[in-house]
């Protein structure tokens, strides 16, 4: 079955999150997020995946009345942005979660773990079935 997994963090405080890790908690952060993408590809379980650039670098686009694209800068609602994710494909829900509690555990500023929020979407075969 395939997974989601997100990380999701609040797009106001994007600059004071970034700001509060220094040199060695990115270095700390990459490493941790590159041993779980590391791991997930010698498992055969990864799809895909992505870190993402904050709110300065989304685009919002809706259809205008002609169909060309009616573009504005940043996140379509305030609130949370998708910082990353991964696409994983696994045996079972319980291994997802797995994932997603490891994701959660990424040293934060200080090299204590974040344990922040993590969404995990089931990615149905018949998305019309669920």
């Amino acid at each position: 079955m395939k997974y989601m997994i997100q990380m999701n963090v609040p797009a106001a405080q994007w600059d004071t999150i970034m700001s509060s890790y220094s040199k060695d908690d990115m270095e700390a952060m990459f490493a941790h997020m590159n041993s779980l993408n590391d791991d997930l590809m010698s498992a055969g379980e990864w799809v895909d995946g992505q870190g993402l650039g904050g709110p300065s670098l989304v685009k919002t686009v809706r259809a205008g009345s002609d169909g060309r694209p009616q573009v504005t800068d940043g996140p379509a609602q305030a609130g949370h942005i998708l910082a990353g994710y991964w696409l994983v494909d696994v045996k079972s829900e319980d291994r997802a979660l797995e994932i997603a509690a490891r994701a959660s555990a990424c040293p934060g500023p200080g090299g204590k773990p974040g344990n922040d929020p993590v969404e995990v979407h089931a990615i149905p075969e018949d998305p019309t079935a669920a």
